[in-house]
């Protein structure tokens, strides 16, 4: 006997009789409330589940981080913390690397804080003020700069486009001009939230440094300072940045330093900001200031803590070196040259011949040089012993009978000549005379 196939209605049960097709039919016309029954208990117990004790853990992580982070953005962070050193793969210094230098007076620039003040050695103070410019140059504000080029233009006759003159710089509107002196009222008194809508727009005109200089940046606070800064080294190109570097935040800087003996938070977070740019970083803020012959130890030990606890590429650390080397000695140069020689960078050996070339240079120095210089060679032989010529060497071991240290030129020594040479590692071809 055939098996009775259940009706898609399910209405029956397996194994009921089978209804009559005249039944069949007049049941059909018969509404019949569905078998199926929404479960709205159970969707409504499903909402009121938590979230598991591991992702809320992760989203309140994540809410305390952000919250550090604008806590120390707008400066109403509640403890003060060191900032963190980037470590990312070889250019990073190692954990015990400063057991090997001897004591850099009071501070190190690794160990730098921005609020509290920075305490120097005065022998070393002494040492390097020998080496300073006594005639420094006179220092260019942003002022002096857009003042000149408004004189030049006053002076030039016509006021035509021509292709020899240039485009004349035009004159500013008085809306304008009252405008942006009301936008630099508000950064004399700026600390946090929102700024002018009419500042933002400033790095995209062609004469901005004349509508900044309406703004009066030496009034600016040192919160306006680090937005400014932010601002302009992502909306202007490095040549650029690197004048808005030179003519509006070193000179803020250094002014800060030597008024307070230490660092505003906000002006040395904008230091650590201007770094988006190294190029223009270098260019406008550390070759400059070396260039200047009057960079001090407090001065040198605040901004070398950047370069610590910042990546930088190596070109651009490369460059700067090479630069450093070239330039005319003051004990700042030392400095900086150890803390990017300790960023253990694979340098070109033209880097490493003008540093050679540079610590040669003093074999008739008759000045005492300080530590600090010392220290910077003691580095390049530890980190770049393996790179450096037998003649360089050579030449290195009889400076050290020159410019000698009671500690560290036995440490020198020792290091240059328990090592091998480039010229060996680089396997020159040996002639062989035949008979």
């Amino acid at each position: 006997m055939p098996k009775v196939k259940r009706s898609k209605g399910g209405g029956e049960k397996s194994g009921a009789a089978p209804v009559a097709l005249a039944d069949q039919i007049l049941q059909a016309d018969i509404v019949r409330a569905k078998g199926r029954v929404k479960s709205r208990d159970t969707r409504e117990e499903s909402d009121d589940k938590y979230v598991d004790e591991r992702l809320s853990r992760k989203i309140l992580q994540q809410a305390r981080i952000q919250q550090e982070e604008l806590q120390t953005e707008y400066g109403l962070a509640p403890e003060k913390k060191k900032a963190p050193v980037t470590v990312l793969g070889p250019d990073s210094q190692d954990a015990d690397s400063d057991e090997e230098w001897p004591a850099l007076g009071a501070a190190d620039p690794a160990d730098v804080e921005y609020d509290t003040e920075i305490v120097v050695d005065a022998e070393d103070e002494k040492a390097i003020e020998m080496f300073m410019n006594k005639n420094p140059p006179v220092r260019r504000t942003l002022a002096d700069i857009i003042m000149e080029k408004i004189t030049e233009k006053q002076t030039e006759v016509g006021t035509v486009m021509s292709e020899v003159s240039g485009c004349p710089m035009p004159q500013l509107d008085s809306r304008i001009t009252e405008v942006y002196r009301g936008v630099g009222k508000v950064l004399s008194k700026y600390r946090s939230g929102k700024l002018p809508k009419a500042f933002k727009i400033i790095p995209a005109l062609s004469n901005w440094e004349q509508v900044l200089y309406l703004t009066d940046p030496d009034s600016w606070s040192a919160a306006a300072m680090y937005q400014a800064t932010r601002i302009f080294s992502s909306n202007l190109k490095e040549r650029m940045a690197q004048r808005f570097y030179n003519l509006v935040l070193l000179p803020r800087v250094r002014d800060d330093i030597a008024e307070y003996k230490r660092l505003n938070f906000h002006l040395y977070s904008a230091l650590k900001k201007a770094l988006f740019k190294p190029g223009a970083w270098f260019k406008g803020i550390l070759i400059p200031l070396c260039e200047s012959g009057t960079c001090t130890l407090r001065e040198a030990i605040i901004i070398g803590s950047i370069l610590t606890k910042c990546s930088i590429p190596v070109l651009h650390s490369s460059a700067a070196m090479l630069k450093l080397a070239e330039t005319e000695y003051n004990g700042a140069n030392s400095i900086f040259l150890r803390l990017l020689l300790d960023k253990k960078y694979a340098l070109p050996f033209r880097v490493l011949d003008a540093l050679v070339a540079h610590f040669l240079s003093f074999r008739s120095e008759k000045r005492e040089l300080p530590v600090l210089w010392h220290q910077s060679l003691l580095t390049l032989a530890q980190r770049y012993k393996a790179d450096l010529g037998s003649e360089q060497k050579e030449a290195l071991l009889e400076l050290l009978k020159i410019q000698t240290h009671p500690q560290i030129s036995a440490e020198i020594r020792r290091e240059l000549q328990n090592s091998e040479s480039r010229d060996i590692e680089i396997g020159l071809p040996v002639t062989v005379e035949m008979d």
